[in-house]
């Protein structure tokens, strides 16, 4: 059995201040926020873990199709969401920096090392390939034709196909061509000032309905 990373658990015995530590974090003697001293308990990673898993083989086949996102981040952010909703393949497009680049780990946190991914430097050859193999091509965009994804998920659920669902650059959004050739076009409703939500939060909530909330 490998070893129990644990979290230490830091108590201001003044003013009840609770705060983690992680192992490599810098050891505390004094509250951050009173001065006073602290008293620790330490509590196992395993606490925190998801006690009921899906099991895999439940869900139809998911791949993703980032076209040209930018951010180092975003990638690894969106490697991370993959690997919790089950995705089986990401396809890498474009300028959109690999698991090579060390700063995707930033936010993959290991997880770009178990879930399968492939570059290609043309998008729409990409998708074109992905929908002669029988996926369904749904585009993560607004604008124009673009369906509620709440409302678009009974349509979803009713065709039962592998989903590529295509996620596009922070600025320009999808390449006009492949939002030609996609089954749909999907957006999450805002109710704020802003129009879009950041495209790794994005995907987390796209990904997550088309996984589980459409089947």
């Amino acid at each position: 059995m490998s070893e129990i990373k644990l979290h230490e658990i830091k108590i201001c015995k003044s003013c009840g201040l609770r705060f983690p530590l992680s192992p490599t974090e810098k050891r505390l003697e004094k509250c951050p926020r009173c001065g006073a001293a602290l008293e620790s308990a330490e509590i196992p990673y395993e606490s925190f873990s998801v006690p009921v898993k899906s099991q895999p083989g439940s869900h139809p086949d998911f791949v993703t199709v980032l076209d040209n996102i930018r951010s180092t981040y975003n990638v690894g952010s969106i490697f991370r969401t993959s690997d919790g909703t089950g995705i089986n393949k990401i396809y890498l497009c474009g300028i959109t920096p690999t698991p090579d680049n060390p700063k995707v780990g930033k936010t993959a946190l290991g997880s770009e090392k178990y879930v399968p991914w492939e570059h290609s430097w043309s998008v729409l050859e990409t998708v074109q390939n992905l929908r002669g193999s029988g996926y369904e091509i749904i585009s993560l965009e607004g604008g124009t034709g673009s369906k509620n994804i709440f409302e678009a998920l009974p349509k979803i659920k009713k065709n039962s196909k592998p989903i590529a669902l295509i996620v596009g650059n922070e600025v320009s959004g999808i390449d006009p061509e492949v939002i030609k050739i996609s089954s749909l076009s999907i957006y999450i409703p805002m109710e704020g000032i802003k129009e879009s939500l950041n495209v790794a939060t994005a995907f987390g909530i796209a990904s997550y309905l088309l996984r589980y909330q459409g089947f």
